[in-house]
């Protein structure tokens, strides 16, 4: 063996000190940049993509982007832009508004055409009835990209409907339809819409995992499941069609009393002559025919006669049908997915118009949608109520003023007609 000197011995404790030093600050930095990679990466996730934006905020120039479709003729209306009778903002609150009473309204925009294959869709306007609708529409579609905008009508197809629909004091609901191998499916729920007179945030939220929820003024209102509360798919289970309920099956709870019996004095008619009645003074039977009384309620009568029920011994409950798995059922992970959404727009019949649609978004993040209802909605909501309650107490005011001055007029004649009367008698 050999023995190292004092200073050869410090060379290579410190060329190990500073090796370990160095890996330590190498291993640091790659973690750093990592880290760094890391962030960047989640912000990028975070940035929401933004198929089509429309708020309606440039003037006429929402007309080169959407385009009426003239199938139905004469019978279709115009969409005119408008911030309507009362709102927050006057340019904010602008949108576009049905025109003309009892017409159907077809108009599209089209944009670059996406599929939403492992990501959200979102669907979010505003809708007001500033009109007090009675009957008509106010949802809106999502189109396939090769949609024929100028021949858009009641049967096009569509992806996605989303919205209000009202009619009459029965039909009050929001309409959440998907379109599925040729077929619309409605949901299975009722969602309750908003029937008044001011703007209203709806958001249709659909998840890649087969899950979507309904929000109304950015609140939740309804959510659950696609394959639950759609009929997209066969049943999983269905009756077993060589099962059959036993013949001596007994299913009724109750039954007669067979030691029950009807008493001898049940039966009496229904009505009896009215003891009260006489025969008129002027009654002649040869012309009049021979008088009976009238008949009236006999106090007596008890009504068809029914034995008493008793618990039957022999129930053995409700049958239910033994169910087996349906060979017609086929899962499907992709029926939230449309491959080529193209156009939004909207497909309506108005018996009353008047209805403002306003800040139209299509994106793929909840959040971002739900922070552009704040900004927009959310920004003049309160301020639109306001605006409503003031045109509301200066009508009443003018009104009353009205019947005031009418009522003094009125006096005014009265007492005119009363003074040329008084000259008339004197004279």
């Amino acid at each position: 063996s050999s023995t190292l000197t004092p200073r050869v011995t410090g060379f290579f404790l410190f060329e190990k000190f500073a090796s370990k030093v160095g890996r330590s600050f190498r291993c640091a930095k790659m973690k750093i940049s990592l880290l760094v990679l890391a962030l960047a990466g989640v912000c990028l996730a975070a940035e929401p993509t933004v198929h089509f934006k429309d708020e309606f905020d440039d003037g006429d120039k929402w007309e080169d982007r959407w385009v009426h479709s003239t199938f139905k003729g004469a019978e279709a209306g115009k969409f005119k832009l408008t911030a309507g009778k009362f709102y927050g903002d006057a340019e904010k609150d602008k949108g576009i508004q049905t025109s003309t009473d009892a017409r159907f309204y077809h108009a599209s925009a089209k944009f670059e055409s996406f599929s939403n294959e492992g990501k959200t869709l979102v669907l979010q306007f505003t809708v007001k009835h500033e009109q007090s609708i009675d009957c008509g529409g106010g949802y809106i579609k999502l189109f396939p990209k090769d949609t024929d905008q100028k021949k858009l009508h009641g049967d096009s197809l569509y992806y996605v409907m989303f919205g209000p629909d009202i009619c009459g004091p029965a039909t009050k609901k929001v309409h959440v339809i998907f379109g599925y191998k040729g077929k619309n499916l409605l949901t299975k729920k009722d969602i309750r819409c908003k029937d008044d007179e001011f703007s209203h945030l709806y958001t249709l939220i659909v998840n890649p995992d087969n899950t979507y929820e309904v929000k109304i003024d950015n609140e939740k209102v309804e959510s659950g499941s696609l394959e639950d509360d759609w009929d997209f798919l066969a049943p999983k289970k269905i009756n077993d069609p060589e099962a059959k309920k036993p013949s001596d099956w007994d299913d009724r709870k109750k039954i007669d009393d067979p030691e029950d019996s009807k008493p001898e004095d049940w039966e009496k008619p229904e009505h009896i002559p009215d003891p009260d009645a006489e025969k008129p003074e002027d009654w002649d039977d040869e012309v009049d025919g021979e008088w009976e009384p009238p008949m009236i309620d006999n106090p007596e009568y008890k009504g068809e006669w029914k034995p008493k029920q008793i618990d039957n011994p022999a129930y053995k409950g409700e049958w239910v049908h033994p169910q087996i798995d349906n060979p017609d059922y086929e899962a499907d992970d992709n029926l939230y997915r449309y491959t080529d959404v193209g156009a939004v727009g909207f497909d309506l019949w108005q018996v009353k118009s008047g209805t403002i649609f306003d800040n139209i978004l299509v994106t793929d993040d909840a959040d971002y949608a739900k922070k552009v209802g704040e900004e927009t909605w959310g920004a003049t909501k309160d301020a639109e109520k306001k605006m409503k309650s003031d045109q509301d107490e200066q009508e009443k005011k003018e009104r009353e003023a009205a019947e005031a001055e009418k009522k003094a007029k009125e006096e005014e004649e009265k007492k005119d007609d009363g003074e040329e009367e008084d000259e008339e008698e004197g004279a």
